[in-house]
């Protein structure tokens, strides 16, 4: 007989595994009988005779096409060439040295990375002339969602109102476990597949072998994918709020666009996406016919190179890109720590996550009648004036009053309220408040790190979190007196001043660790406690929706906006809807005062932590000027980074060299200049595209890094009906005669309507090393 678990337990493992939507690292790159044999650019545009081509390569190897058949896998036949398949080392060896045959890798599994957020961008359903209602809220755009699935009866997903499915898609809806294609496909989810095939070659066992609950089909069963997808996408849903809490208007950044949901990640040991499976859905959504693809799931550090079919994002990506389907990915969870972002690829629009203009202060009533505010999601009854307790460390061990290690045997836990320290970043409020509550204890107080993701503690028992000097306040009161005691009162929700946007804690922070001169993440966006749509098993759901925090929720929110400059802008590419993004995004909060990032300690935000800044919806649907970019531009970068020839001309589709001389990787054509290695004098070129009216006239404003002279040739840009795009010079030069850290700065191109803005981050680097040659 199975054992069984206590409600507390199964959502104590529940959290610990999901960690709240966070945790968006690749954790396997397990040995496996399962091959991605990858050859790159499709060589034709007849499916069948593609596929027909994969089984008789395989057969060559395994001996006949009936067993070539059996071994199958997946056929990549839309968006490139190559297939999945269950191989010996020899076979993988042998098919590896066939001709046409860029490379065969193992499989490898990733993991998983609203009512004030959309309000906060600016786009209010009440303003009649934000890009909300320009772009017809995104109607007739398509938003692919690689996640756990979907749940369909969520009423974000309603299609009342919507027109029919636009009549270039040419994806398709598949019934399965608990999911009728019939009913649960609509006008507003159009397409709905699922992929397992490669995970459970990796798994190893049959999937209900879990403790986990999960559905084979496009159900979800986690949760994170139907809470991007309806913060991508999904439609209004009035009065909804959680607990009581963040009430309002629950929508997706374009209510009116449809939805495609690939599911590509599983509800097990916390969400496994294999990469065989997510090239698949690539392949599938580049025929389907998708213009932008939302993916909250990223690799890990160390990351594979951008070439390497390992990562199955940076592949696949590449070939939507190349189709003109705009990829946002999260940047993920591993800060505040310098080098974490993840998904560095320059064709990819990558996201940190942002706190918003919201909070939820939580009074905290001493017995010397002082009131201090922590922050929680506690919408019980007050807990009036009672106990407050520390568990006091003795001897060697001085852990008792460590929230992650509790020691309450000696401590008169019952009806009293419990303070604890922590330096851990992740639920761990949530653990020990269940430490807490199964000793009697009636409250939580966590003194931690300052950071503005909040946990919810099941059963309205309040878990407030306060920084270490708030903290450290309580501590000296009860040390002070022989009955301390404390009064707990329910959460308010505010909004607006006095709060202030931050990137989060937990969002990963650039440089980007495979090309620091690649400035990473692009974007921000709101990621923490966003309120969207979950499924019916989410232990920590009310009424259907749920708070989540991550860059897995600040990336639909990209999506969201992406969908709506297409559909605004339908013949832009996905750089110049990067670009446009990027070059008008905010640097100050809605009070004017700069944007700070959380850490230890806060610190004012630079591009390597925000990127561009956050996103400024209503000035990217008019940026002026914008840095596009296209193959031949990515190829450049490819080149710069000294990839292997014949693995670019696969990814191509046709033969090609770089030059002997390679290219600098400074001239690749991004909104931004990151130079890693100042040591001369150096001089770099961008060119830039006027999308506004066809006569205007630029001046650049510089505002040098400290210590670093710029200049720009020519420093006026005059265009008209016939000149579109103009390239300019930076030259840039140090007076630093040591080496330094990065310095910021900023380069803006004026015309009086406009300001197009791209960040400066100089290092200098005076001694001679073996870094890359720019």
């Amino acid at each position: 007989m199975r054992n069984q678990m206590s409600p507390s337990m199964f959502v104590l493992v529940y959290l610990i595994l999901v960690l709240n939507g966070q945790s968006i690292t690749t954790i396997a790159k397990a040995r496996s009988n399962v091959r991605i044999v990858y050859l790159g650019e499709k060589p034709r545009d007849d499916p069948k005779l593609i596929q027909d081509s994969h089984h008789d390569m395989l057969a060559t190897v395994v001996g006949s096409k009936e067993i070539a058949s059996g071994l199958m896998v997946y056929s990549y036949k839309h968006g490139f060439s190559g297939f999945a398949a269950k191989l010996t080392e020899s076979q993988a060896q042998q098919l590896a040295e066939l001709p046409g045959v860029v490379r065969v890798i193992p499989n490898s599994l990733h993991k998983l990375q609203t009512t004030r957020s959309w309000d906060f961008l600016g786009l209010s359903p009440q303003s009649p002339n934000n890009i909300l209602h320009n772009s017809k809220m995104g109607d007739g755009v398509i938003i692919g969602v690689f996640d756990t699935g979907i749940w369909p009866e969520s009423k974000s997903f309603g299609d009342d109102g919507l027109g029919p499915v636009p009549s270039r898609w040419k994806g398709i809806c598949i019934s399965g476990d608990k999911f009728n294609a019939t009913t649960n496909c609509n006008k507003k989810i159009i397409g709905a597949r699922s992929y397992i095939d490669g995970f459970l070659a990796e798994y190893g066992q049959p999937l209900n072998s879990s403790r986990d609950r999960e559905y084979l089909s496009p159900r979800d069963a986690n949760g994170h994918g139907t809470h991007t997808a309806s913060t991508a996408g999904g439609s209004f849903v009035g009065n909804v709020s959680f607990r009581g809490l963040a009430t309002g208007t629950v929508r997706g950044g374009a209510p009116r666009a449809r939805l495609a949901i690939y599911k590509v990640c599983w509800n097990i040991l916390g969400g496994q996406c294999a990469a065989a499976d997510m090239l698949k859905a690539f392949d599938d959504a580049i025929h389907d016919g998708v213009d932008v693809l939302s993916l909250s799931i990223g690799s890990s550090i160390p990351l594979f190179s951008d070439v390497d079919e390992r990562d199955g994002i940076a592949t696949g990506s590449f070939h939507a890109v190349a189709r003109g389907i705009a990829v946002v990915c999260g940047a993920a969870n591993d800060g505040p720590s310098a080098y974490t972002v993840h998904n560095t690829a320059p064709w990819i629009l990558s996201v940190a996550a942002s706190t918003t203009d919201r909070a939820f202060p939580t009074p905290i009533t001493l017995g010397n009648n002082k009131t201090l505010l922590g922050q929680a999601l506690f919408t019980g009854k007050e807990i009036d004036f009672t106990g407050l307790v520390y568990p006091e460390s003795t001897g060697l061990d001085s852990t008792a009053g460590s929230c992650e290690a509790l020691k309450l045997d000696k401590t008169s836990v019952a009806g009293n309220v419990v303070l604890c320290f922590t330096s851990m970043a992740r639920q761990i409020s949530f653990i020990a408040s269940t430490v807490v509550q199964e000793a009697g204890g009636v409250g939580l107080i966590v003194a931690k790190h300052p950071r503005d993701i909040l946990t919810s503690c099941v059963a309205d028992f309040p878990c407030i979190e306060v920084d270490y000097e708030i903290g450290t306040q309580i501590l000296f009161y009860i040390r002070s007196t022989g009955n301390p005691l404390v009064k707990l009162s329910p959460t308010k929700t505010i909004v607006g001043m006095p709060v202030s946007p931050k990137v989060a804690y937990f969002s990963s922070r650039g440089p980007s660790s495979i090309a620091p001169a690649i400035l990473k993440p692009d974007i921000t966006a709101p990621g923490a406690n966003i309120l969207a749509a979950t499924t019916a098993l989410d232990p920590l759901m009310d009424g259907g929706y749920a708070m989540r925090s991550g860059t897995s929720m600040a990336t639909p929110h990209i999506s969201g906006i992406v969908a709506l400059l297409k559909a605004l802008h339908p013949n832009w590419s996905p750089a110049a809807i990067k670009s446009a993004l990027f070059t008008t995004a905010w640097q100050t909060g809605p009070s004017g005062l700069p944007i700070f990032a959380e850490g230890s300690p806060q610190k004012l935000a630079n591009p390597f932590d925000f990127g561009g800044g956050i996103a400024n919806p209503n000035k990217a649907a008019d940026p002026g000027l914008v840095y596009d970019m296209g193959t031949t531009d990515y190829i450049h970068y490819l080149c710069a980074m000294a990839y292997n020839n014949s693995a670019i001309s696969r990814l191509m589709g046709q033969s090609m060299a770089c030059p002997s001389k390679k290219p600098s990787i400074l001239d690749v054509n991004l909104p931004s200049i990151t130079i890693p290695s100042l040591r001369d004098s150096i001089t770099i070129t961008r060119t830039v595209t006027n999308v506004a009216t066809s006569k205007s006239i630029y001046r650049a404003v510089i505002e040098p890094p400290f210590g670093i002279m710029i200049s720009v040739n020519p420093n006026v840009l005059e265009f008209n009906s016939t000149v579109k795009k103009i390239s300019f010079r930076v030259t840039i030069s140090t007076t630093h005669k040591v080496n330094t850290g990065y310095y910021f700065g900023s380069l803006t191109w004026i015309n009086g309507v406009h300001a197009v803005r791209s960040p400066l981050s100089v290092r200098t680097e005076v001694l001679q090393s073996n870094a890359a040659d720019y």
